[in-house]
């Protein structure tokens, strides 16, 4: 590096993201991420595992064929087959990474029963084969943190000497505190030959919800590559999130006079793309991205705003691509301010797209008196459910409940090429609506997560709803939006039902693989 407070960003939302259970994205989905992750600036872009399946290997590969300015990166065990199989998928990238990782710790040491000896040996193997594929490798020790102090030394010499340009330090369970992720860092670079011709990366995890703390700590102490996920996606409590240690950077300047190659004002529309496509919701107080966190209710705090807005607000909305002016449209808008708002909200939409869309747009306009900026994110939330290569469909539905009797639902729904009709009681209309999915599409599917949320006030206000099933290990979320609840509730439900017919078709991974997604940094 010729700048020494160049920071690199590398994305792992469709590698450690998509671990996060029920956060399965779709093909199409990945590629469309990935472009956005690339346009958007970020330097490193780990399109993820490439052993796992043939799904994983078939995204890795198109993603790196498609990126015109990230570092690809596969991820790979300390395995050569798992190395091999890596670089087949990101070779073709412009510039392409391997990512090999094997536990150090003396918990992790025990999974493939390795004594330090052996582990030190398959270390130089895996990484020596790895540099011998491709110039850029990254080593990883899986859970770093708490590894012993000496042998983690040792084993970062180890991987330096066998060639890796890149170390990442993993606090992979989260357990790690500020002072103690800076003192890691500091100790390697001084304590290790070599150090200071390789890049250090930190990669953090939540559980505590220190991961965005210790990663810019240990910037602070030397390491210059941050591994996060938009909105902080990951298994578990997440890792650390793109938009936190971005705009923290951007922001706090002053005492952090490091840069990144980061277009912030990206932000928001991948933000809620991600959210789209994981069925994820970010949390309304979620820093830099959640809903409210430019809003100002208290009366102090509006009156402040109004004089000065630095009083209360520590950066502007369009930092991150937010329109500052919620400004509603109605029935009367035109094609062409629906394309300007959507683009404002960070949607960039093709003709068709927009034909679509502006269907929904209308329909949702005839049934509310004004439609708001979260109306519309929610509107394209929705855009992509009941597709026409979705098995499952709801064609119409009619719910009769009150006076003391059980709620009567009838749904009529598609499954596959045939059109079904039913009508289930239960004990509310919502769980009427769902008996009735049950009996026209059979599964073993339980519920886990049931969620409502007003997107806007108002009685007319759209429900987002988010739905999360499991079934056989696999597990699988939905949403969707509409002014009507229980048609949103039974959208989402769909979806997710939807989600988990693509999770059964996808291929397996070896009985290792599985293993490993448990483990992975």
């Amino acid at each position: 590096m010729t700048d020494t407070n160049r920071v690199f960003i590398f994305d792992t939302t469709l590698r450690d993201g998509e671990q996060s259970p029920g956060a399965t994205m779709s093909h199409a989905e990945k590629l469309e991420i990935a472009q956005m992750l690339d346009e958007m600036g970020v330097d490193i872009i780990e399109a993820g595992f490439p052993i796992a399946s043939e799904g994983d290997f078939a995204a890795v590969s198109e993603i790196a064929r498609q990126a015109q300015n990230a570092v690809i990166c596969g991820l790979a065990r300390a395995q050569l087959p798992d190395i091999d199989r890596a670089w087949e998928a990101v070779k073709h990238a412009r510039r392409p990474r391997i990512h090999t990782f094997i536990g150090t710790s003396p918990l992790h040491r025990a999974i493939p029963n390795l004594d330090m000896d052996q582990m030190a040996d398959r270390i130089h193997e895996t990484v020596t084969h790895a540099r011998n594929l491709c110039e850029d490798v990254q080593w990883s020790p899986m859970d770093a943190t708490r590894t012993e102090h000496d042998y983690l030394c040792r084993v970062v010499e180890i991987a330096i000497k066998a060639g890796a340009t890149t170390i990442n330090i993993p606090d992979t369970v989260g357990y790690t505190a500020p002072r103690e992720s800076a003192d890691l860092i500091r100790m390697l670079l001084t304590r290790v030959p070599g150090a200071d011709k390789v890049v250090f990366a930190t990669h953090c995890h939540n559980d505590l919800g220190m991961a965005t703390a210790n990663s810019l700590a240990a910037v602070e102490a030397g390491a210059r590559q941050i591994e996060c996920t938009i909105n902080g996606l990951g298994e578990r409590a997440g890792n650390t999130a793109l938009e936190e240690v971005v705009m923290a950077l951007k922001v706090r300047h002053d005492i952090m006079p490091y840069t990144t190659a980061i277009d912030t004002t990206k932000i928001i529309g991948l933000s809620r793309r991600v959210s789209q496509v994981s069925g994820f919701p970010v949390q309304f107080n979620k820093a830099i991205v959640g809903k409210n966190a430019f809003l100002h209710e208290s009366g102090i705090h509006q009156d402040g705003v109004l004089k000065n807005v630095e009083t209360f607000e520590i950066m502007k909305p369009a930092d991150i691509g937010l329109n500052e002016a919620n400004i509603a449209m109605g029935k009367h808008s035109g094609r062409a301010a629906l394309r300007a708002k959507l683009k404002d909200l960070g949607y960039e939409l093709g003709d068709n797209q927009l034909k679509d869309i502006f269907v929904r747009f209308k329909t949702l306009a005839d049934r509310k008196k004004e439609v708001f900026d979260e109306d519309l994110v929610a509107l394209m939330q929705d855009s992509t459910a009941n597709t026409d290569s979705d098995h499952l469909q709801v064609r119409k539905l009619r719910v009769v409940c009150g006076g003391g009797e059980p709620a009567i639902a009838n749904l009529t729904m598609s499954v596959g090429d045939e059109e079904k009709t039913v009508e289930r009681q239960g004990d509310g209309p919502v769980d009427a609506a769902f008996a009735c999915v049950n009996a026209l599409f059979d599964h073993s599917a339980t519920l886990q997560l049931y969620q409502v949320h007003a997107v806007t006030e108002g009685t007319d206000a759209q429900a987002t709803v988010s739905v999360r099933l499991e079934e056989d290990g696999r597990i699988a979320t939905g949403q969707a939006a509409d002014t009507d609840t229980i048609l949103a509730s039974v959208k989402a439900y769909v979806g997710a039902l939807n989600r988990l017919l693509v999770r059964r078709q996808k291929t397996a991974p070896d009985s290792d693989s599985k293993t490993v997604s448990m483990y992975s940094h």
